[in-house]
């Protein structure tokens, strides 16, 4: 199987071209190559697929094999391969998930090779039905209590096509998300699981996010729970609705407009291309 490498914000995924080829078993492949001492080593497998409604599909799975809806970081990295390889000739696309259908916006380098992609990532679904949650499916889960092994964690849930609890903390650095992470994400509020998200607010225009990813474990970047972090942040009124979020693995610009829905602009990279036998 022919694959190529690819990060955006140190988020890395194996991504095969599956105009050409596609694994029969995903999940199994995604186990695999997603190895980091035996297999190529990746937060997931990514399959980039022709679609009878957008200019190209995308499916994503975790590095446990599980499928999930989107992935903020994996999409910028799709249109980047779509385009720099030719299966698009534009410089805006639209790419099938798991959560709808989303339109990217490419910008290219000197060379005509994409280097940051602009996402609309949709509108944030917010009710606990949409999430999904346990409880009343009409409400809102914003800064509630969640007690966890004695302590108690102020939460706000979103949905960006897939679930996420973001959790506001002091000393984001050194805290426990390995601790903490596997505990909420399989938190029986949570039916389909959750990532999660804690979040140090340095400003009002900046904050610093760490993510354990459902599936995953901790990753260096989350698209989509930047994306639940800029809108968690403005329902708690600690941030504006347009920041610079910075994740382990580097930046990424958010806004989200009143009544609208929320734009992620951030780095898209090839590192390497290779073939495995799997």
């Amino acid at each position: 199987m022919k694959f190529t490498k690819m990060q955006g914000a140190g988020n890395d995924y194996v991504y095969v071209n599956c105009f050409e080829e596609c694994p029969d078993n995903p999940a199994e492949v995604a186990r695999k190559v997603s190895n980091r001492n035996f297999g190529i080593g990746s937060d997931g497998l990514i399959l980039i697929m022709p679609s009878s409604v957008a200019d190209v599909r995308m499916r994503m799975f975790n590095s446990d094999g599980s499928e999930s809806e989107m992935c903020g970081n994996g999409i910028r990295c799709v249109a980047k391969y779509a385009y720099d390889h030719g299966i698009v000739g534009k410089k805006e696309i639209t790419a099938e998930t798991g959560a709808g259908i989303l339109t990217l916006q490419l910008f290219t380098d000197t060379a005509d090779k994409v280097e940051k992609v602009r996402v609309n990532m949709g509108e944030p679904r917010l009710t606990r039905a949409e999430i999904p949650m346990i409880g009343d499916g009409a409400g809102r889960v914003v800064d509630e209590p969640l007690n966890i092994l004695h302590s108690v964690f102020r939460i706000t849930c979103v949905s960006m096509g897939n679930p996420h609890c973001v959790i506001f903390v002091d000393d984001v650095e050194n805290f426990p998300v390995e601790k903490y992470g596997p505990l909420i994400e399989n938190h029986e509020l949570f039916p389909r699981r959750t990532n999660v998200e804690f979040v140090h607010v340095v400003s009002r225009n900046e904050v610093r996010q760490r993510t354990w990813e459902r599936g995953a474990g901790e990753t260096l970047a989350c698209g989509t729970g930047a994306s639940a972090v800029t809108v968690a942040g403005v329902l708690n009124n600690l941030t504006e609705r347009r920041i610079v979020n910075h994740l382990s693995g580097g930046d990424l610009e958010m806004e989200w407009p009143e009544n609208g829905p929320v734009f992620m602009t951030g780095p898209a990279v090839e590192v390497f291309r290779g073939e495995i036998d799997i």
